[in-house]
């Protein structure tokens, strides 16, 4: 298994509890995340990792139901789900996505997941550097296993464990990073779930471009005109 796509979930969200499995119209939030990672033609396994906590049994049985593998970890330490989730599919590459971006973009995953591969020496490609051109909710993320088993033995502040990548992140000159972003930008929507204000924006957007809309959609629908995916 060389790439797999894991998606951090859980329903104790402190902002919006459940809304993993908030209807958005076509589904719930878990269940539209993992219509749109179908079309992914870059990654070999998809992961739902979430916690051993009762509360996340229904995370796990909607997961199952859409196909996706089961994984499940410490509720607080999120990095050490993941480690757990990539050893035990056996992959080398890790692609973190999040659950609360039901409208993750499988082209913009493909290809931060392309620009990992040109490069052997890379261990780490994102698509939110600052100034930040992709719209909030296409957020992508690519690791090493190896970065990432570093990660998990290594970090001890809570803020690493809870967001999985920035100990890797804050070391370039140890874990060699690259990565995508959109020109021109586009930043005029906010499609990642967080408030109930984001999901009011969220269905209204799915009514307009629809469940299964590509970027070029989106970015439109968004305002924006025609942007490119530039390396870095």
């Amino acid at each position: 298994m060389s790439v797999a796509v894991i998606v951090q979930a859980r329903m104790s969200s402190a902002r919006l509890p459940g809304k993993v499995l908030t209807d958005l119209g076509p589904g719930t939030t878990l269940e539209l995340l993992a219509r749109r990672l179908d079309r992914v033609l870059e990654a070999d396994a998809f992961v739902i990792a979430t916690s051993t906590g009762k509360d996340d049994d229904p995370v796990a049985a909607v997961a199952e139901k859409a196909g996706l593998q089961v994984v499940r970890g410490p509720l607080d330490d999120v990095l050490e789900r993941y480690r757990l989730a990539a050893a035990t599919v056996g992959c080398n590459t890790v692609v973190r996505i999040t659950a609360d971006c039901p409208l993750a973009e499988p082209s913009v995953i493909d290809r931060v997941i392309r620009l990992f591969e040109d490069d052997d020496r890379v261990q780490y490609v994102w698509n939110t550097r600052e100034p930040r051109s992709f719209p909030d909710g296409l957020d992508v993320e690519v690791v090493s296993r190896a970065a990432l088993e570093a990660a998990a033995a290594e970090a001890d502040d809570p803020y690493d464990r809870e967001h999985v990548t920035p100990f890797v992140r804050e070391r370039p000159d140890r874990f060699p990073q690259r990565a995508l972003k959109l020109e021109p930008p586009v930043r005029t929507i906010k499609l990642s779930l967080d408030t109930d204000d984001d999901l009011a924006t969220i269905r209204s957007f799915i009514e307009r471009v629809g469940p299964d809309a590509n970027l070029a959609e989106i970015l439109r629908a968004a305002g924006g005109g025609s942007s490119r995916m530039v390396a870095e």
